[in-house]
């Protein structure tokens, strides 16, 4: 749902009547994950998709229903056997959808449009509800900020407290849901988590679907060169904040890097001690010069980030290695180094070379090996591999 922010937040300002239909567990090669939504109002415009075209059409009449009575339910798509033509995903998957009517004079509208419009703006904020539990919860939320300063965001606080609505039931569920849902909106993450019947004060438990919207996560291009300039647009294309940074003003420049977020004149090294990362920030040091990338890199495989890559020949990255050892780093902090940068493509333009140091990145980040699909034999959507759901009986 938070993926639709900026659209369903203007329907909430004019005070429209929506329903909204959110992937909360998948299984099998699902054509999208967790938190994909899609969204249908009082006059019938529909906006988003939960799996690209298989089950639109029935996930369209499900939200027109709930709109019309009220009620949340939670519905499982998935292949059908007997007609590929039939409602469900004829490429395997399995999909559960939560579908959620936000009405006038509900609290539901206000916890949604609270944090629709947080999320509009770029803050950190998570929406909790329930998808396991009493049938009279179901699809109760519960809007949860941050406890500090993330994501080089500052902490924005509403209500009174850390967390708004609520889930129907005893000031400690609510109180229990907030922490968890908190633990995954600082993780930068969207999932499910299960409270159980102590902790939560539910006789048999309850389980939580927790979806997360968090500032986009940082690309940082070290040197100002014509492979950063590609680069830039690369990573900008897949979702990330991307700042250029260089010691030398007269290569970076806003004429050259249109494209970057931000554009830093200063010694490389220098800018990551005193800039904000997190376990998402990817570092792409593109120097090749030891007086800039050594230190540089000295201080990059001490800090919990996503991704190290460095350019550079094998004879450069040789000397490179030597140089880092003698600086005081280990093996385990070497291993972290993904040099030369990028993946084996045969990439020879700056194009080409910001193709292959992207798809190492979405690689390491997913799990993948880099090989041709043809030649492997493990699930194409990986995020489905993890387990079936079993949210929907």
């Amino acid at each position: 749902m938070l993926d639709l922010a900026t659209e369903l937040s203007v329907w909430a300002e004019e005070g429209r009547d929506f329903a909204v239909a959110t992937v909360v567990a998948v299984g099998g090669s699902a054509p999208r994950g967790p938190g994909a939504a899609l969204a249908v109002d009082g006059e019938g415009t529909v906006i988003g998709s939960v799996s690209g075209g298989c089950v639109e059409g029935a996930v369209y009449d499900m939200c027109q229903q709930a709109l019309a009575d009220g009620e949340s339910v939670l519905e499982r798509f998935g292949f059908s056997d007997d007609d590929a033509f039939a409602v469900g995903l004829t490429c395997g998957g399995i999909v559960d959808v939560l579908v959620t009517p936000v009405r006038a004079g509900t609290t539901a509208r206000a916890v949604f449009r609270s944090a629709l419009t947080t999320a509009a703006r770029g803050e950190p904020v998570a929406v909790a509800r329930i998808v396991r539990g009493p049938a009279d919860q179901l699809g109760a939320a519960l809007l949860v900020r941050p406890s500090e300063a993330r994501w080089g965001s500052p902490r924005t606080e509403s209500g009174g407290g850390s967390y708004e609505g609520g889930l129907g039931g005893h000031a400690d569920l609510d109180r229990t849901a907030a922490a968890e849902a908190r633990a995954l909106l600082e993780a930068g993450r969207t999932g499910t988590a299960d409270l159980s019947e102590d902790g939560s004060h539910c006789p048999g438990g309850l389980t939580l679907f927790v979806e997360s919207s968090t500032p986009p996560p940082r690309m940082i291009v070290f040197g100002a060169i014509d492979f950063a300039t590609a680069l830039v647009r690369v990573g900008k294309f897949l979702g990330y904040h991307v700042t250029v940074c260089d010691a030398r003003a007269v290569f970076a420049t806003r004429a050259r890097f249109p494209e970057a977020d931000d554009i830093v004149v200063d010694w490389p090294h220098r800018y990551l001690r005193r800039t904000p990362t997190d376990p998402r920030t990817v570092l792409c040091v593109l120097t090749h010069d030891a007086k800039f990338d050594v230190p540089l890199l000295e201080t990059a495989l001490r800090l919990p980030v996503a991704y190290i890559g460095a350019m550079g020949s094998r004879r450069t990255h040789t000397d490179r290695d030597r140089r880092l050892r003698e600086a005081g780093l280990g093996e385990h902090e070497l291993a972290r180094l993904r040099s030369p940068i990028g993946l084996d493509l045969g990439a020879r333009t700056p194009e080409e070379t910001a193709l292959s140091i992207a798809a190492e990145i979405v690689a390491l980040r997913h799990g993948g090996t880099g090989m041709p699909l043809t030649e492997t034999q493990t699930p194409i959507h990986r995020a489905g591999q993890t387990q079936e759901p079993e949210l929907a009986a």
